[in-house]
């Protein structure tokens, strides 16, 4: 009976798709792709609807008292979201706000500066429910979501009236999906519970086959190489489908980022460049590449001369930015040690007390939207002005700051130089906005991506040791460290459109004794955003060179790496008995062993830049 629902709900589909066809789609000579996308997309979702029904069905057969119940229903769920990866590449892209209801994350995001609420819901809440303890006993929880899916992937053909796209559309979607796959899909980003990210990316990447067919199905100069690396990293993938041994390092460089950088080739020489969105630098070579994200898509942005950029490395050394004259930037970030202090929290302004929280290194900063651990800054430019003046930090008054600079003859001469459209006295161009912008400048340059794993997708394959090596695939795999700290930068952009910071609560500690851990007062983000769900949220940093920025954690807990993994392989705070109800980081433990453990740690050292130059 069930099969003959699916049955009936399948053939109307096929009949409303025709329809849509007869109203929206004309195809002419210079779309050649839009007509074969489409029907790839129907087909993905005639399958992705049939598919959410038997999972229905199976959330309907959960009983306590037949385990292989849970079996059926876990096994339900990855072939639904695998058919639900057929149609992914397309939905994102074209109708974003759709595509929530099938594969949100399973947390409660915000929509700032709205403040609306998108609770937990679609196929990652259910599989978090699905691997809870007492699976059954989120019976209700799971119909409910399997019957908004169920429902919802029926009308997918309703998207299609009047819809209308272009090939450099299509084109764009699928630069943005590769990347996706990388730095999402082989990750398990979506369903770290499951283990089927490697399966899902192998679906992905045969789905962009079919839609690239119109370009690849002949032969050419420009699209057999784009055919072949389609072809082998499928391969690859169908051949290593483990999830936990799966060798990332050799997907990515052998056959992943050459599929990236051939394709580009071919959209440049179909003349289909378009960038409609993302923070993504599509001239650049691939993903790990030094210029895979475009400064100018962040704060503080705004092109920079080298008079900018020096005049902002000037300011970030002098001590009369401090109320006293003692202070810089550079007291609490120091170059030596990449741009940290070495010390839990920073010494306060009165030399005597402590700020509140560590002081995190100042690499890649610019490549945020949100500044300071809680975001209450949303560019360089304000944090600087704000730490200029806090009363723990520099405590500077704006005006006498200014004042003094224009005392100086030498930095009249050197504002003057840095924003010379400006058709005043050289003393009037120095203010707090040029400043801070200078300063903001100078940061911008303290991304070298000159690390050991930099050269090793640069080519040098023995930049990294074999121990290095394992600890990529495991940080992008089994350690799920790359579900919150995301390549390329390993900070809390999130792709694949890298326009949005992450917060996490991580059930933090206020003392690094894990058999006796006690709860942190620490509201964070709370405190700018007094939302529940942000209560003791934090920025997700990069860590790159956080080998050489101990301690670590907003509040400097936790004094070596080791620790740092041993509070993540037992699940955070709430893995460790603590109980925060607003706990973004999952509880469930990794599992990982000491050697491991190791490899992870070892890996983050290849993620060490080479000190960039600087003067004091």
């Amino acid at each position: 009976m069930y099969r003959n629902k699916i049955n009936w709900i399948i053939w109307p589909l096929f009949v409303l798709t025709a329809v849509f066809s007869a109203w929206g789609f004309k195809q002419t000579a210079d779309d050649n792709g839009v007509l074969n996308t489409v029907n790839v997309f129907r087909e993905g979702a005639a399958g992705f609807a049939a598919a959410s029904l038997e999972m229905e069905q199976a959330m309907h057969n959960l009983d306590a008292a037949q385990p292989h119940s849970v079996t059926q229903a876990r096994d339900a769920l990855r072939k639904c979201r695998l058919q639900y990866k057929r149609i992914e590449f397309f939905l994102d892209y074209f109708f974003f706000s759709s595509s929530l209801v099938y594969n949100r994350p399973a947390k409660t995001e915000i929509d700032e500066p709205y403040m609306e609420y998108q609770a937990p819901a679609g196929l990652q809440q259910m599989a978090v429910l699905l691997y809870d303890k007492d699976p059954v006993s989120h019976k209700k929880a799971l119909l409910e979501e399997a019957a908004v899916i169920s429902a919802s992937a029926t009308d997918l053909p309703a998207l299609l009236y009047q819809f209308h796209t272009t090939d450099k559309a299509i084109m764009e979607s699928i630069r943005i999906e590769l990347v996706r796959l990388y730095a999402n899909g082989i990750t398990g980003y979506d369903a770290p519970e499951l283990k089927s990210g490697i399966a899902e990316t192998c679906q992905s990447l045969q789905t962009i086959q079919s839609v690239l067919q119109p370009w690849i199905g002949t032969s050419s100069p420009e699209n057999i190489p784009v055919k072949n690396f389609l072809t082998r990293c499928i391969q690859y993938l169908q051949q290593h489908p483990d999830f936990d041994t799966f060798n990332r390092l050799e997907f990515l460089s052998a056959y992943a980022l050459p599929l990236q950088e051939q394709l580009s080739k071919l959209i440049v020489a179909l003349q289909l460049d378009q960038h409609t969105r993302s923070a993504l630098n599509y001239n650049a070579k691939n993903l790990f590449s030094k210029d895979a994200l475009n400064p100018a898509a962040f704060p503080d942005s705004n092109p920079a001369t080298f008079a900018m950029k020096a005049l902002g490395q000037q300011l970030f050394f002098e001590k009369a930015l401090s109320g006293n004259n003692t202070r810089s930037c550079a007291t609490c970030h120091q170059p030596e040690k990449y741009f940290s202090d070495g010390i839990k929290t920073s010494i306060a302004f009165d030399g005597k007390s402590n700020v509140r929280r560590n002081a995190p290194s100042l690499y890649y900063a610019g490549f945020q939207y949100a500044q300071f651990w809680d975001g209450r800054a949303g560019s360089l430019s304000k944090q600087i002005a704000q730490v200029i003046s806090n009363p723990e930090e520099m405590n500077g008054v704006h005006a006498v700051v200014i004042s003094r600079l224009r005392d100086s003859v030498r930095y009249q001469q050197a504002f003057h130089n840095a924003f010379p459209e400006q058709s005043l006295a050289p003393s009037a161009t120095i203010t707090m906005p040029h400043l801070a912008a200078a300063i903001a400048a100078y940061l911008y340059t303290l991304a070298p991506m000159s690390s050991a794993m930099d050269d090793y997708f640069a080519g040098n394959k023995q930049a990294m040791t074999p121990a290095q090596i394992n600890g990529f695939n495991l940080f992008m795999g089994k350690a799920q460290c790359a579900t919150c700290h995301f390549a390329p930068l390993f900070n809390g952009l999130t792709p694949p459109f890298y326009q949005f910071t992450e917060f996490e609560n991580l059930g933090m500690p206020a003392n690094d004794d894990l058999l006796h851990p006690q709860a942190d007062k620490d509201a964070g983000r709370f405190e700018f955003f007094p939302i529940d769900f942000y209560k003791r949220a934090f920025k997700t940093p990069t860590v790159r060179n956080s080998a050489m920025t101990a301690p670590y954690m907003h509040n400097g807990v936790f004094k070596d790496l080791e620790k740092v993994m041993e509070f993540y392989n037992a699940g955070g705070g709430n893995g460790l008995g603590m109980e925060d109800p607003y706990q973004t980081l999952s509880p469930a433990k990794l599992g990982l062993n000491p050697a491991e453990i190791k490899d992870v740690i070892a890996f983050l050292h290849a993620l060490t830049d080479r000190p960039v130059a600087t003067h004091d």
